[in-house]
């Protein structure tokens, strides 16, 4: 598939995920076969007010490309101006964020909160398709609540607006992330409009990936929270999905070695005391289901140097073997 003019070679994207989405997890998402990926989500505001950290969070390697850029924002020109900013970053493309549901977003009228207006949201597009060169994505969810459902809606204004695709989560901004995502919504959308339609919820493995593709219709999958830890989803949903293959479940060996080799970046671009207090909760997914992975987790957050952590993995390593 092409998403305006980018090729996609792949099943499965990795999600802009905020404090999780970052070069670190993108890079080795990546390595195991991700076709696209996405940064966390930006701050317009933060980038119209010259702000370091935002800045920051638009740095892409070529490891990791394609991959875009995501903004968040509810005006149109700060919008247009956060995208034009961005273009020194080289994005492949920017990715307008209308599906966060946190509260602290929504109270200031973005992530989700834009649904409530089909007509800004379409403004929006329209501001950042003329700031930049690059095609622009949206990502939307099913609704605000089960009362105002309105995912095809927005996507048509977006798509009328000049979007080159759009990335639908199949949960209102209420549901949070429970109960279990509505494919039908996403099927809705797709049928609606002509661009690629990207299906967004619950894909925790290869199965999960077919089974969205086979009753959405829908382009591309989006995994967020299946990737936490799991990697490796991206190579299990390719070898299936081209061949048919069940690709088995990583050794404790390979499955450590990934996760000292994704912690070992977090420090080397972060530096060791932002990246290990950052690897904690990633160690916490990486151990989930291991013997002993409560008492684990305890240690994982007090971990403050690289060397705490090896000797976490030391534990970990010797305690399976018993």
């Amino acid at each position: 598939m092409k998403i305006g003019n980018i090729e996609i070679n792949g099943f499965a994207t990795l999600a802009p995920m905020a404090g999780v989405a970052d070069r670190a997890f993108r890079e080795l998402s990546t390595s195991f076969g991700a076709a696209m990926c996405t940064s966390e989500m930006v701050s317009a505001k933060g980038i119209s007010y010259h702000s370091k950290k935002s800045a920051e969070l638009m740095e892409i390697s070529e490891k990791e490309r394609p991959c875009g850029v995501q903004l968040f924002g509810c005006e149109p020109d700060t919008m247009a101006f956060a995208a034009e900013f961005s273009r020194k970053y080289e994005p492949d493309f920017i990715d307008i964020n209308m599906g966060c549901p946190v509260p602290k977003v929504n109270s200031i009228g973005c992530g989700c909160a834009l649904m409530k207006n089909p007509e800004l949201c379409a403004d929006i597009v329209a501001a950042v398709k003329k700031a930049v060169d690059v095609p622009v994505t949206v990502k939307i969810r099913k609704g605000i609540d089960d009362e105002h459902v309105n995912a095809v809606e927005v996507a048509l204004a977006c798509e009328s607006a000049g979007a080159d695709a759009v990335a639908v989560h199949g949960r209102t901004r209420a549901q949070m992330y429970r109960p279990y995502a509505d494919l039908d919504i996403i099927k809705k959308v797709k049928s609606a409009v002509k661009i690629p339609v990207i299906g967004n919820g619950d894909i925790c493995s290869a199965q999960d990936a077919a089974k969205m593709y086979e009753e959405t219709g829908c382009d591309l999958v989006m995994i967020g929270r299946g990737a936490c830890g799991n990697p490796w989803i991206f190579s299990q949903i390719d070898a299936y999905m081209r061949e048919g293959r069940v690709l088995p479940e990583p050794t404790l060996c390979e499955r450590t070695d990934i996760m000292r080799r994704h912690i070992e970046m977090l420090c080397k671009y972060k530096g060791e005391d932002v990246g290990m207090r950052e690897a904690r909760k990633h160690v916490a997914w990486y151990i989930k289901g291991l013997r002993g992975a409560a008492a684990f987790r305890n240690n994982a957050g007090t971990m403050r140097t690289l060397s705490d952590f090896y000797a976490l993995l030391k534990r970990v390593l010797e305690t399976q073997e018993i």
